[in-house]
């Protein structure tokens, strides 16, 4: 299976039972997959007319008690900011999938990282966060797509699956492990009628006086609770490193085969991935930050996790940046001679460079 049809049939072990989207590269086999698997388990299929209507779409099913989730691309997810905000105020909870593309504007269809920013924090107005994941194998996005669907229940808000063109295109072996929870869990906020009840009623509109702020401290205190409990990272070999890579995603995949391959040749180099992008894994940096310790954040974008990192470490350790941005993917090779060049510097020379990349010298490092 491809990452995206990977992403799909976990959703719908997950009992999604209602998605809407929109096509467009690189993540139409979502809606391709759904459309043929939602009516054999009962559930709904829409190719909306937009993606502003598809959120909106599941918005409603949402507040009806259905698991629902819709995907995209950049600037698909764009179109849908204004919505999820929506989600956030109104804490209903949510699934969605972006598998970026190279931008800004339509860019191109390749992998890219550059909507770290908007997912991270808040694209759409207003103080409001989601749980953001991001994958870096087929079988992270199997558990990490179920795993969507529980923490979106669990905190009543939307959470989303931070992806790329790459992820949701490959091919490789996973173990497709079957969906561990009990089931959805009971939902005594749901709009489902109210003949033999009283009304209910779901909105994100508080005009009394002070009634707006004291709704965004219960938002703020849930936000903290996510931070509390819902880091997740993966770390090798940092805890004796002199240099620490920090990526995620692809670009954490990607890094982990020269990180190997240079410890084996004596380089204390280690990798941090973080896997919830928020909450983002700020202690845990903080406690490997010291000065004899440096850090370089390498990402498929012109700089955006690495102002996270910056503020974990909190000025203990240096933090220098690489990046390809535009849908140019980083090699292996790549890593490989900048972590070289880091732990080994060279003369700072001054050179064209056709190959793209956030360069500074010979070094490459911001």
């Amino acid at each position: 299976m491809r990452g995206n049809e990977v992403i799909a049939e976990a959703a719908i072990q997950a009992f999604c039972r209602f998605y809407a989207g929109y096509p467009i590269t690189p993540q139409n086999e979502i809606p391709e997959y759904m459309s043929w698997r939602m009516p054999e388990v009962g559930g709904t299929f829409i190719q909306a007319e937009s993606e502003l209507a598809a959120i909106n779409m599941v918005f409603g099913a949402s507040a009806a008690g259905v698991r629902a989730m819709t995907s995209s691309s950049s600037p698909g997810i764009s179109l849908k900011q204004e919505a999820i905000s929506f989600l956030a105020g109104a804490e209903l909870p949510a699934v969605i999938v972006n598998m970026q593309r190279g931008g800004p504007g339509l860019g191109n269809i390749s992998a890219s990282q550059s909507d770290y920013f908007q997912a991270v924090k808040g694209g759409g107005h207003g103080d409001y966060r989601m749980l953001v994941y991001a994958p870096y194998s087929l079988q992270e996005l199997w558990d990490l797509t179920m795993l969507s669907f529980d923490k979106a229940d669990e905190y009543r808000n939307p959470v989303m699956i931070l992806g790329d063109g790459i992820i949701g295109q490959m091919m490789e072996p996973f173990y497709p492990t079957p969906y561990a929870s009990s089931g959805i869990p009971e939902k005594d906020w749901v709009l489902d009628g109210c003949k033999d009840r009283e009304p209910r009623t779901i909105k994100s509109l508080y005009m009394g006086e002070g009634e707006l702020e004291m709704r965004n401290d219960v938002l703020q205190e849930k936000y903290r609770t996510m931070k509390r409990r819902e880091v997740r990272f993966e770390s090798y070999y940092a805890e004796d490193s002199e240099v620490v890579i920090v990526s995620f995603g692809i670009v954490a995949r990607i890094a982990l085969s020269p990180v190997m391959q240079l410890r084996r040749k004596g380089f204390k180099v280690g990798l941090f991935r973080p896997i919830t992008l928020f909450p983002f894994p700020e202690e845990e940096l903080l406690m490997l930050s010291g000065e004899n310790r440096k850090f370089i954040t390498i990402e498929m974008n012109a700089g955006q996790m690495v102002e996270d990192v910056k503020l974990s470490v909190n000025g203990r350790s240096e933090v220098l940046f690489y990046g390809r941005s535009g849908g140019s993917v980083i090699t292996p090779e790549e890593v490989e001679q900048q972590i070289v060049q880091l732990l080994e510097p060279q003369p700072q020379l001054v050179r064209k460079d056709s190959g793209g990349g956030m360069r500074d010298g010979l070094s490459g490092f911001r």
